[in-house]
């Protein structure tokens, strides 16, 4: 009965958060008036800040938490890498080039447009991630994977700066957007990205029972009649979706498909089958609490949730490379 009543108590945590998201910013509401503002008529200034500002973020703030939190906990359980992460392998880099390289020399400004070339660009560094990560003796190993992500990251993002450079109201957007940002975005768009967060969520938790074979070796997974090819398919679609959908609508946020899978792991075990939902509901908590964070420390203004999700991450991302043996999983 653990497992269930730790997912009752994120769901709470979540739902708290969400309340605080909405309450919290420039201008502090209470949480009487959030609630009656969400419940009852909308003609009010109050109710229009809510609707129309506090709660298009916070959702966003739900949608991109989950995607990043299951797309790292699904790389961590096929690689058996304890260090991947979206945002560490490429994968959100490769994303954010494409996305610039459409929005900016293509002229991209609708979503449907711009977030196929946020696949694509996520699919592709993906790959030239783990070709580099094999080169040379041993093979794949953690580190290596995640030294070959680094340097593919530091590559594209160097030259999504310099494209950004042609245009200075594009150098403008990306300097806001390149941060990890969960303000500013409408309903409509948020909208038009949640099919593709609900399919990769689907495809991620409908191969939790496999990848559970999969933690097991590859040979056990196959004795047991698991098709490895069709489930490492699946798994690495799930993931562009997942993060090329979160990229495309609040930019590069890292660390946080590092850290919600290992901290979960760690309360409720290795089996996928609980791993992946408790992490779907658990990221967006981190997020959200690293977006309320950042709307206190520096106010009036505010900071990208970006940086201080970065901030949580990097000690979590040095004490796992500092392990004498970094196992896998």
């Amino acid at each position: 009965m653990r497992r269930p009543a730790m997912l009752a108590g994120t769901l709470a945590l979540l739902g708290f958060l969400c309340l605080l998201s909405i309450a919290v910013g420039s201008r502090q509401i209470p949480l009487d008036q959030v609630v009656r503002a969400l419940t009852g008529p909308h003609d009010t200034a109050t109710a229009t800040i809510v609707w129309d500002v506090r709660v298009p973020r916070t959702v966003l703030g739900v949608l991109a938490g989950a995607a990043l939190g299951l797309g790292g906990a699904v790389m961590q359980a096929l690689t058996r890498n304890p260090l991947a992460d979206p945002g560490l392998l490429g994968v959100s880099a490769g994303a954010a080039f494409a996305l610039m390289l459409a929005v900016g020399l293509g002229g991209m400004t609708s979503l449907y447009g711009y977030v196929w070339f946020a696949f694509a660009g996520a699919l592709v560094a993906s790959v030239a991630v783990y070709v580099l990560g094999g080169l040379g003796r041993g093979g794949q190993t953690p580190v290596k994977l995640a030294l070959a992500g680094i340097a593919v990251t530091f590559l594209l993002e160097s030259v999504t700066r310099g494209v950004s450079l042609i245009d200075p109201q594009v150098l403008n957007r990306y300097r806001f957007w390149s941060a990890g940002s969960l303000a500013g975005q409408n309903t409509a768009l948020i909208v038009q990205v949640l099919p593709f967060l609900a399919v990769g969520a689907v495809l991620a938790l409908s191969i939790a029972p496999a990848l559970n074979n999969i933690a097991l070796g590859d040979d056990v997974a196959t004795s047991l009649g698991r098709r490895l090819r069709l489930i490492r398919l699946q798994g690495a679609v799930a993931v562009v979706l997942l993060t090329g959908a979160a990229v495309a609508v609040a930019g590069p946020i890292v660390f946080i498909g590092l850290v919600v899978p290992h901290a979960v792991r760690a309360i409720s075990g290795p089996d996928q089958r609980w791993l992946l939902p408790l992490t779907a509901v658990l990221a967006p908590c981190l997020l959200l609490g690293a977006d309320i964070a950042a709307r206190v420390v520096v106010r009036p203004q505010e900071l990208d949730v970006g940086i201080v999700a970065a901030f949580i991450g990097v000690p979590v991302f040095i004490a796992l490379v500092r392990r004498r043996r970094l196992a896998e999983l």
